[in-house]
């Protein structure tokens, strides 16, 4: 009876009906992440995850007891008992940093999972989850906008700090307005917010703005708000490395 190979959703799906099957266990933390694929599974065991209190050990299989998940912690993928998306991104924020974290939001996002504003609401459902503090502060970061007054009153001291002169603010250049110009060093300096969930015809616009600059003969540098707001010594040092290959516009090679 039987077959002679097993697939990896094939020893997914027998480690969940090993401890207990639909309802009572699902695939969680990274095993929930690989068959979602927005991560890796860690080689060690296969990850389910108990709505029981009872302590079972059954081999290559860790078992988290958690009696006190609530209602929609589980779902189905591929036909397997799984963690829900919302479920598996606290769990994965709970033993990641932030850069592994928001590769699986994107991941999530992207693969229509679970919308990264549909993500923030819901961990509201989830108080005082191990890994929801952390999330909620990356989620935060990603999509952090300045106004735009805030913008220059954060973005200009960075100028000051790698060296550079005052740029202009909200000009047109090539025909399109930016945020920040150095005429002197051909240097145009968009940000970034919200970058979630940008439309194709938005993405579309951001690539000609940048082609047409190009095309001009100037240099583009793009940060997000929240690298302004959260990463001030990494905008300082791209300037920095940036405007020491520049040359001001019409010098000599």
């Amino acid at each position: 009876m039987g077959r002679p190979e097993l697939t990896p959703q094939g020893r997914w799906m027998a480690a969940v009906l090993a401890c207990g099957g639909p309802g009572m266990a699902a695939l969680s933390h990274s095993s929930a992440a690989a068959l979602f694929r927005i991560g890796t599974e860690q080689a060690a065991a296969i990850e389910v995850s108990r709505r029981s209190p009872d302590e079972i050990r059954p081999p290559g299989i860790r078992v988290h007891r958690r009696p006190t998940l609530r209602d929609g912690w589980y779902g189905f993928y591929e036909g397997i008992p799984i963690t829900s998306p919302v479920q598996t991104l606290i769990d994965l924020a709970g033993r990641h940093g932030r850069p592994q974290l928001e590769r699986a939001m994107n991941e999530a996002d992207k693969l229509g999972l679970v919308r990264t504003d549909d993500l923030r609401e819901a961990l509201d459902d989830h108080p005082g989850e191990p890994g929801v503090a952390r999330l909620r502060a990356t989620i935060d970061r990603a999509t952090f906008r300045y106004t735009r007054t805030e913008l220059e009153r954060a973005f200009l001291p960075l100028v000051r700090a790698a060296g550079l002169p005052t740029p202009r603010t909200s000009v047109h250049v090539t025909g399109h307005e930016v945020d920040f110009y150095l005429a002197d060093l051909g240097l145009v300096i968009e940000t970034d917010g919200l970058t979630y969930h940008r439309t194709p015809a938005e993405q579309r616009k951001d690539r000609e703005r940048d082609q047409d600059h190009t095309a001009a003969g100037l240099t583009c540098l793009r940060f997000t708000h929240g690298q302004i707001k959260y990463e001030p010594d990494h905008v300082v040092r791209t300037l920095r490395a940036t405007s020491s290959w520049l040359r001001p516009i019409g010098s000599s090679p």
